[in-house]
């Protein structure tokens, strides 16, 4: 039996290597990647810089509001496509920024990265589409930049949905600080294999297929390209941001309705390897987050999806669909 698995195991392992062999390199603003709807840029200047942010825009069908869907830190606006379609589909106008640093938009080195300014550049791309108000949406590192936008800009966010948002947790309470250096070398050290081990054990409860490698092949294409250097040291700063500028005390002072959508099987935590040893605390327990979160705030609206993980809209959309559009129907009209 023993070597029946390990023959099934190199098979395995043969295939994966050789899918990803597939994969071509890719540069910095991912021009040789398509996306699901067209794609136009927004030129703005921040913190003295010409930068320009990539963007999809499905105008509403019916007198709905628009749906802002903002990317985790491991994706682009791309893997929204199902959702957004959805949205369209219902009506929704749906509107998907790749933010500064990430996806098909500018990555400046030398930018403060932050989410107050990820929010503000964010907040500018809607005046330029006259929207007003929206439905902000935003899934793990995108749930830290929409709780923040929230705070910030609550009378242009007509309702907050959260999908596995990071940020539920304070983690520098709990872990040990790496330095941007320490960060951008371990980024820069990444093998294109690292990212679906990483993502299969994380994020898929060990399952992979089509699907979720397309969400990761992009990522394995900037670690192949020649821009890897650059991308690798912004990686490095948008991680710093993740664990120095926490929101969880952002919930209690939100003033807009909100929903906060958990897979309860997800472990996310950042840094978790950095947990110092004297933490006894569990990170990522995102089946008991929740409930610690609705403490603060007892008007945020909470689903637990069970069984499902980090992704819940790729995992098992047909089950993610139903509260979520719940969650935006709340939304006024406009």
């Amino acid at each position: 039996m023993f070597r029946v698995f390990s023959l099934a195991f190199l098979f395995w392992l043969s295939a994966f290597h050789s899918i990803a062999a597939t994969i071509p390199p890719m540069d910095k603003r991912l021009s040789n990647l398509s996306y699901p709807f067209t794609v136009d840029t927004y030129h703005f200047t921040s913190q003295g810089k010409a930068l320009d942010m990539a963007y999809m825009y499905l105008p509403p069908k019916e007198n709905k509001p628009v749906v802002t869907l903002l990317h985790g830190k491991n994706f682009n606006g791309a893997y929204w496509q199902q959702t957004a379609e959805f949205l369209q589909d219902n009506g929704y106008g749906v509107l998907i920024p790749d933010q500064i640093g990430f996806g098909k938009s500018s990555k400046p080195t030398d930018y403060q990265y932050s989410f107050a300014a990820l929010a503000t550049n964010t907040r500018g791309l809607l005046e330029k589409l006259d929207i007003d108000q929206s439905v902000i949406v935003g899934h793990s590192m995108g749930g830290m930049l929409a709780t923040r936008f929230a705070l910030l800009f609550p009378e242009h966010t007509a309702k907050l949905v959260l999908v596995n948002p990071i940020g539920l947790e304070n983690y520098l309470l709990y872990e040990s600080y790496p330095d941007i250096e320490t960060a951008f070398q371990r980024e820069l050290n990444k093998k294109p294999e690292n990212i679906v081990t990483y993502q299969q054990k994380n994020y898929y409860d060990g399952k992979w297929n089509a699907d979720y490698a397309s969400h990761a092949a992009f990522l394995q294409g900037w670690i192949k390209g020649d821009d890897w250097p650059q991308l690798a040291k912004v990686a490095a700063l948008t991680y710093d941001m993740i664990l120095t500028q926490p929101v969880i005390e952002d919930f209690q002072y939100l003033k807009v309705p909100s929903t906060l959508i958990i897979g309860t099987r997800d472990r996310t935590a950042p840094g978790r390897a950095s947990k110092r040893e004297t933490v006894t605390r569990e990170l990522g327990r995102y089946d008991k987050l929740g409930a610690e979160v609705k403490q603060r705030n007892s008007t945020l609206f909470v689903v637990e999806l069970e069984g499902l993980g980090h992704l819940p809209q790729i995992e098992d959309f047909a089950t993610f669909k139903v509260p979520f559009l719940k969650a935006v129907e709340l939304a006024p009209a406009l």
